[in-house]
C-alpha cells in the first residue's frame, strides 16, 4: 500500500516521511537504563509493541530486552529506515488500529508521538491489547541543553522563527505529558534524560529534522536554520569540537488495573 492510499485511509498526520533517512540518522537514541525499567516493570517479556517506532530508535533497546517486539508506524517511509534485528517485526499500522491479537502484549511503548495521535482511541487500542497488568509507557522530549549561549539561539529558533510553523498537536510536549489524561494505574518512574555528544554539524542535522522546519522550508523555500547557523556557529566555537548534548524526558508509566 502506499503512503498517499494509507494517509487517504487513516488520515494520520504524517509529518516526518519526507525525511525519514534524516530522522533516522540525526534523532538522538533513548538511554539503556529507561528500558531497563520498563522491562523490570513488565509482567513478562515475551512481546513489547513499540507504536509510531519511527525508525526504530526504542524498538531497538526493547529486542534486547524481549523476546519479541512488533514495531509499527503509519508511514511506510519511517518503517524502511528502522533499525534492524531478527526480534523486531515492523508493520505499517497507525496508532488507534495495530492488528495485534487481544491481551498479548505485555509492554505498550510511545516514544515522542503520543501527541499526534487520537488519544481516547489509541487508549482504547492500548487496553484491547496489553495482558493483565500489562504495562504502557509514554515519553516526550522538547529543547536540548548544551549552553547557556548556544540554548539561548536554540530557544530563539524554536519559539520566535518556527513558532507559528509547529503543528499544534506538539504544544502538548510543550505544556508537559504530566498534564495529560493516563487512563491507567500510575507507576512511579524514575528520572531519564538523554544525552549525545555532537559536533556541531551533528546538532544542525538535528535541527533539520524538526516538523516545524520542514513545514517552515515548503512555504517559503528558505531553510530556517541558516538564520541562525553563523550564531551557532560563534557560540559552538570548533564546529568539530564535540560537546555534550542534553533532553530530559518527560515519562508517564501505567498498568492495566485489570
Amino acid at each position: 500500500m502506499t503512503d498517499d492510499r494509507f494517509s487517504a485511509l487513516f488520515l494520520f498526520p504524517d509529518h516526518f516521511s519526507g525525511h525519514a533517512s534524516d530522522y533516522a540518522r540525526h534523532r538522538p537514541d533513548y538511554p539503556e537504563p529507561l528500558f531497563d525499567f520498563l522491562a523490570a516493570a513488565s509482567p513478562a517479556r515475551r512481546l513489547a509493541w513499540d507504536c509510531a517506532t519511527g525508525s526504530g530508535q526504542a524498538a531497538l533497546p526493547l529486542a534486547a530486552r524481549f523476546d519479541r517486539v512488533v514495531a509499527t508506524d503509519a508511514s511506510e517511509k519511517q518503517v524502511a529506515e528502522g533499525s534492524r534485528d531478527p526480534r523486531i517485526d515492523y508493520r505499517v499500522a497507525p496508532a488507534e488500529g495495530s492488528g495485534l491479537a487481544n491481551r498479548g502484549v505485555d509492554l505498550v511503548t510511545v516514544a515522542q508521538a503520543l501527541h499526534w495521535f487520537d488519544r481516547p482511541r489509541f487508549w482504547k487500542e492500548a487496553e484491547r491489547v496489553l495482558v493483565p497488568r500489562g504495562v504502557i509507557a509514554v515519553w516526550a522530549y522538547d529543547l536540548l541543553n548544551v549552553s547557556g549561549a548556544i540554548d539561548a539561539i536554540v530557544r530563539r529558533l524554536a519559539r520566535e522563527i518556527l513558532g507559528p510553523w509547529w503543528p499544534v498537536e506538539r504544544r502538548i510536549v510543550d505544556e508537559g505529558y504530566g498534564r495529560l489524561e493516563f487512563p491507567f494505574e500510575e507507576l512511579p518512574a524514575p528520572a531519564f534524560r538523554m544525552q549525545k555528544s555532537w559536533t556541531l554539524a551533528d546538532l544542525l542535522g538535528y535541527l533539520r529534522t524538526w516538523s516545524a522546519t520542514h513545514r517552515y522550508l515548503a512555504a517559503r523555500g528558505e531553510d530556517p536554520i541558516w538564520l541562525v547557523e553563523r550564531e551557532l556557529s560563534a557560540a559552538w566555537g570548533d564546529s568539530q569540537t564535540p560537546r555534550t548534548v542534553t533532553w530530559p524526558i518527560d515519562l508517564r508509566v501505567g498498568r492495566m488495573r485489570r
